[in-house]
């Protein structure tokens, strides 16, 4: 076994001592062993982060060469965030020889940017990526073009997002035939983004298929790069990412490691289509291991769960788990009746049987964000604090200069002392964040010194969150975005925030210290919407407005009920030892009532 020159036997026998855990797991130590193409179907629990990270590890020190490397698509940014925080325990800083990121940022940073041109994309000279003004702008002006009425031109987003992510190749006469006027606005739309010189969160894996479908010499770069490529949550990922798996492992020689579940495939309004999975898994050229054991929630959870689901999968609680308890709570009145249940009696109930119980290990997840409102004004009412991950939060979970702002406080709030985070790992993740303007060692020390001289003259958690942030995007941040093409959305999101905090703002300041609170979660209640809390574990999970028309939603289409199925078991698996469902009295969902009458009959 030969060890690629910037590995050590230091960084090798941590992941080695990281594999050992895995022995006592057949599935999970056949799929860490296996050798080409293989697909990890991995349920609730079942440890395959673990597995998957241990395993990129492995291949990045044993298989691979430096300098090449190895690539690791995600669904979202946090995604990516938790991977790269298990590997750098493991040793392995992400950079040069790893990408790990999103389908979105693989194909804008791996292929559009150093490609565009030499790939005939046709994308003006320079082009950045709009930020969403700028897209409902170039939308509307279509649209009148296109369209025009009086109507609101955005009603029409999510049917022309589904239309592009439908056709990768607009050569077929379907492009245009199953309907023009949707095919028509999609290319004005894009027109009005190149005038400006543009492209769109959907243009990034829709333009690079096209590279790759026709330029054999970029599939050809890519896997002399990274002759490895993992992906996490495959049956979310749609099409596009699909198609380039095809091309780049199937057809280029790429090495595919995928891991996913059919049975938590849940944004189908996005273009996923869980059976991508299911026939990469069935080609007879792929490994499938499936994992059994579900490590996480408690064994009547585990089994319940099934009957939310409505299919056997036979997965099991290791022998020794707890049992888990399920409670159901039919409520009369409305949802801020049921709120106020919630924290001033439930809550109650639930700390008592649960002493020294942390409420950020408590999550209270709902169908949709606005049902969140009355949680927190009960919330408010009530003396608690909370931390939002939906739609109505305080600024977007997603973005990603903000995240990274939300570890810098909570270095300055303490964590020099302890170490935790790191500043190096602080200054690295940063650097990342901002690598178009950083792009020689110079730049590199010049950043370094910014970032450590701005956190070390604020040290101090009563500083206002306000001036913090202000002071922090004149010395940090500006100076990096004027240079950084795909981050002008995360900074309209930032100006926002700032804003929001100004005397003239809607949001009280607030304390560094607060929001440094608010970045780590800690005792304050989770409130999520289904779909945001996937990925996610607590020891204790509310499912809130579990009602009829609310999951599933009213006339749902039998497409739309299985998805809504698998929304509900993705909640319902949230919860390590108790699951408590809430609905309204008389109209409880079809998924509780088939889960209550099932577990009266065991």
């Amino acid at each position: 076994m030969r060890l690629p020159k910037s590995s050590s036997v230091s960084d090798r026998a941590l992941y080695l001592r990281a594999a050992e855990d895995l022995r006592d797991n057949d599935k999970q130590w056949q799929a860490y062993q296996s050798g080409n193409h293989c697909v990890l179907l991995a349920g609730p629990g079942s440890g395959k982060t673990k597995t998957l990270t241990v395993k990129l590890a492995r291949m990045l020190s044993e298989d691979v060469d430096a300098p090449r490397g190895l690539a690791c698509i995600t669904y979202n940014n946090e995604s990516a965030r938790e991977l790269e925080g298990r590997l750098d325990a493991l040793g392995i800083v992400p950079g040069g020889r790893v990408f790990i990121g999103t389908v979105h940022s693989f194909s804008l940073t791996q292929i559009l940017l150093p490609y565009a041109k030499p790939a005939g994309l046709g994308l003006p000279e320079g082009f950045t990526v709009a930020t969403l003004k700028q897209q409902r702008g170039a939308l509307e002006r279509a649209f009148n073009k296109v369209v025009g009425g009086s109507e609101n031109p955005q009603n029409w987003r999510l049917r022309m997002d589904r239309y592009r992510r439908a056709f990768l190749d607009r050569s077929r006469t379907e492009w245009r035939t199953r309907d023009a006027t949707l095919a028509n606005l999609i290319e004005h739309y894009e027109a009005e983004l190149r005038q400006l010189g543009l492209i769109d969160f959907d243009d990034m894996p829709l333009l690079a298929v096209r590279a790759l479908a026709n330029n054999s010499w970029l599939q050809k770069a890519l896997v002399a790069k990274y002759p490895i490529l993992a992906v996490d949550e495959y049956q979310d990922l749609g099409s596009a990412l699909h198609a380039m798996v095809m091309g780049l492992c199937f057809s280029a020689g790429m090495r595919l490691f995928a891991v996913g579940d059919v049975d938590q495939s849940i944004y189908g309004f996005t273009g996923a289509y869980p059976e991508l999975l299911r026939r990469l898994s069935e080609r007879d050229d792929v490994e499938a291991v499936r994992l059994g054991l579900n490590y996480r929630c408690g064994s009547k959870i585990v089994t319940a769960s099934e009957y939310a689901l409505g299919e056997v999968r036979g997965y099991r609680a290791p022998d020794q788990a707890h049992e888990g308890t399920i409670y159901f709570h039919p409520r009369p009145s409305g949802y801020s009746g049921h709120a106020s249940y919630l924290l001033g009696h439930l809550l109650p109930e639930i700390q008592a049987r649960r002493p020294g119980l942390n409420l950020g290990e408590v999550a209270v997840l709902y169908p949709a964000a606005y049902i969140g409102d009355d949680i927190a004004a009960a919330a408010a009412s009530a003396g608690l604090t909370i931390i939002r991950t939906d739609g109505n939060a305080l600024y977007p979970r997603s973005s990603r200069i903000l995240r990274w702002l939300e570890q810098c406080a909570i270095w300055c709030c303490g964590g020099w002392r302890a170490g935790s985070p790191r500043i190096s790992k602080l200054i690295g993740e940063g650097a990342r964040i901002f690598h178009e303007a950083i792009l020689d060692e110079d730049a590199q020390l010049t950043f370094q010194r910014t970032v450590i001289e701005a956190l070390w003259t604020r040290r101090d958690a009563t500083l206002g969150l306000h001036d913090w942030l202000v002071a922090m995007r004149a010395d940090v941040i500006a100076p990096s975005i004027a240079r950084s093409r795909s981050l002008a959305d995360d900074f309209d999101n930032l100006n926002v925030f700032v804003e929001r905090l100004s005397a003239t703002g809607d949001v009280e300041d607030m304390s560094l210290g607060e929001f440094a609170g608010i970045g780590t979660g800690l005792d304050r209640i989770n409130l999520s919407t289904l779909h945001s809390a996937k990925g996610r574990e607590f020891d204790v999970v509310i499912l809130f407005a579990m009602d009829e028309g609310k999951v599933p939603r009213g006339n749902p289409s039998d497409n739309d009920l299985r998805e809504s199925r698998r929304l509900f078991y993705v909640g319902f698996t949230r919860a390590r030892y108790e699951i408590h469902l809430m609905y309204s009295q008389h109209n409880a969902s079809r998924f509780v009532t088939e889960v209550r009458e099932r577990l009266q009959q065991t």
